[in-house]
């Protein structure tokens, strides 16, 4: 039974760790603005945005390439779990302030 219990926890022990931490980019929302605009990452990994409302009005993160959106109060941060994107440009913006607060990320 120890045997048992030792070869399973080798086997365990040798798997590749599938629950890796994602690489995170932040994004910061302020005064009608979205910094950094433009984001470049890898293609073929996934990814998480974190995005930091500071400013005083909320702000409503949108990206219809990435198929994402999500409203984040004044001084709250919203996390978000992007797939692997196959390589290109995939916009994105503040649907409250849609003129000026506009990026995208580019994965190369």
């Amino acid at each position: 039974m120890k045997l048992r219990s030792l070869v399973v926890i080798a086997a365990v022990w040798t798997l590749p760790t599938f629950a890796q931490e994602l690489v995170v980019y932040k994004i910061v929302a302020k005064d009608g603005k979205l910094e950094p605009a433009l984001i470049e990452v890898p293609a073929g990994k996934r990814f998480k945005l974190e995005v930091a409302n500071e400013g005083t009005t909320a702000v409503e993160f949108e990206s219809k390439d990435l198929k994402q959106e999500k409203v984040v109060a004044p001084g709250a941060k919203a996390s978000l779990s992007i797939n692997a994107l196959k390589s290109g440009e995939y916009k994105f913006f503040d649907e409250f302030h849609e003129s000026t607060a506009k990026g995208k990320i580019i994965a190369k």
